[in-house]
């Protein structure tokens, strides 16, 4: 029986724990239940039955009870664990998110009833220390030296917003010094300055740059995109013309370049990209928050050769590397960069206790109280290994391969471009004697009808196709190094059987 209201327990007490042992059977019993129940990576019946399903296991009540109950907590676990996408089927590949190992859950678990926090010493010293450590070894594998520093963040889009901050910093400290807004614009702002600030990302770059354009006072007017080619990889030349031709006003912030966009997992040319900021004497940022699990690669690690010539990169250990999100990473080339996110705070980081060695890590990011992600990434890489890593993302690697050699061979599947690392782009063509009217419509049906029917979970996304128009297209992301080809003949098969059934039907959902 779970004990509630005044018998519920701190999860940390002797009493507490014995309380966790009850909670963990019951939920290990809710994961196991749903594995059953569910058949597919989720359960049969789309958003109208999500919504049902929170409801019934609400009993209709409030979150906030007068009358607490133990056998809502009960329905709560088996709802959530039911109606959770099942991220090891192996029809479940519409994300980049990967199912995590069981030590670095494990970990979660530990870390979530110690609570630890690394905005002050006291708080979690272990914590602190390994977070250090983590980020010197994470350091090293990009090629930075001891003088590198770092964090770990929510996620990619906050690691690329921290990127862009002190990139920003760095780039406009010394610009327009004669002007009411000159200085470190942390502390004097951006108002008055006679500039405006560029920064290059490519056609394909993730849409987080933009937004943090915005959140940093520069404007998403501020980034200017510079053209791909037909893989979605920045054209180094195309970067080098707009950096010539602009305006004195106009000041380049940072250059970014992304190492595996979001729909084909192309790299931007980043030995070109290094050369040719350092030649503008550019911050270049590295998006790598996918194709960071190409290092771990002996095949696939010369995709990032020139990384370590980057100002900072950002990358995931939730996709490419197996911990639970969030995982992501911020690594700076040189700590010095770092100093605008410096802070004192005489109740957290006092100077007479940083002197004395109980150190914070408040100086180091965006947030205060800070989780101690850095526990759970550490249980994943030592139970998995440097070899381990490799050849899980390698096997993702060719399942995306397999999978795209069976579509281009499969009538009614138009493959796009065989996989750069684990994501297939693709879109289903209606038989001559079927014919779709609005293909666009057809391909975005076949997707949610698979879900609606909990048989699969894929991507979509929009590529230009022979006319010249955005077409949307199903995008399968592979990081699962467990899936077989035969399950993937199986997806194969419902997909195909999903889109003939709907063209037959002439019935667009």
């Amino acid at each position: 029986m779970i004990d509630t209201g005044r018998n519920a327990a701190l999860a940390g007490r002797p009493e507490g724990l014995e309380q966790l042992r009850t909670l963990l059977d019951t939920a290990l019993g809710a994961l196991g239940d749903a594995a059953l129940k569910r058949g597919g990576p989720l359960p049969a019946g789309g958003p109208d039955a999500a919504v049902a399903a929170v409801r019934e296991a609400m009993g209709g009540g409030k979150f906030l009870a007068d009358e607490p109950s133990a056998q809502r907590v009960t329905d709560l676990f088996e709802a959530y664990a039911t109606w959770a996408a099942d991220l090891t089927h192996p029809s479940a590949v519409a994300r980049m998110q990967c199912a995590p190992t069981a030590a670095s859950a494990a970990a979660e678990l530990l870390a979530a009833v110690l609570n630890q926090s690394l905005h002050s010493w006291e708080s979690g010293p272990f914590a602190l220390e390994l977070e250090r450590q983590l980020i010197k070894e994470m350091a090293s594998w990009v090629g930075f030296g001891d003088e590198a520093s770092g964090t770990l963040t929510p996620g990619g889009s906050i690691s690329n917003l921290m990127g862009l901050l002190l990139s920003r910093d760095h780039a406009l400290k010394d610009v327009d010094s004669t002007g009411p807004g000159s200085g470190e614009v942390s502390r004097a702002g951006l108002a008055g300055r006679r500039i405006r600030p560029r920064i290059l990302c490519s056609a394909a770059a993730h849409f987080s740059i933009a937004r943090a354009a915005g959140f940093l006072g520069l404007g998403r007017d501020a980034v200017v995109t510079v053209p791909v080619d037909d893989r979605g990889r920045m054209l180094a030349d195309e970067a080098r013309r707009i950096l010539g031709g602009f305006a004195p006003d106009e000041v380049p912030v940072a250059l970014v370049a992304t190492a595996g966009t979001t729909d084909h997992g192309s790299f931007d040319p980043l030995p070109e990209l290094a050369a040719l900021a350092a030649e503008y004497r550019i911050w270049l940022h590295v998006d790598a928050a996918y194709g960071i699990g190409a290092l771990f690669s002996p095949t696939l690690a010369p995709l990032l050769d020139g990384l370590a010539q980057a100002d900072s990169v950002a990358f995931d250990l939730h996709k490419f590397g197996w911990t639970p999100a969030s995982s992501s990473v911020l690594l700076v080339r040189d700590q010095r960069h770092m100093d605008c996110l410096d802070q004192q705070a005489v109740y957290l980081n006092p100077s007479d206790d940083e002197a004395a060695g109980f150190t914070a890590l408040l100086g180091t990011s965006l947030q205060t109280t800070r989780r101690s992600d850095a526990f759970k990434i550490a249980a994943s890489l030592l139970t998995v290994g440097r070899e381990g890593m490799g050849a899980w993302v390698d096997a993702c690697h060719e399942r995306a391969r397999y999978a795209a050699t069976r579509i281009a061979a499969i009538d009614g599947l138009d493959l796009v471009a065989e996989p750069l690392l684990s994501t297939v782009i693709f879109r289903c063509r209606p038989a001559d004697a079927t014919p779709v009217e609005d293909e666009s419509a057809w391909n975005a049906a076949i997707r949610r009808k698979l879900m609606a029917e909990g048989r699969a979970l894929l991507a979509r996304t929009k590529i230009t196709g022979p006319n010249g128009r955005p077409q949307v297209h199903l995008k399968l992301v592979f990081l699962n190094p467990t899936t077989t080809e035969e399950e993937i003949d199986g997806l194969l098969t419902d997909i195909t059987a999903a889109a003939r059934e709907l063209a037959e039907s002439e019935k667009v959902l």
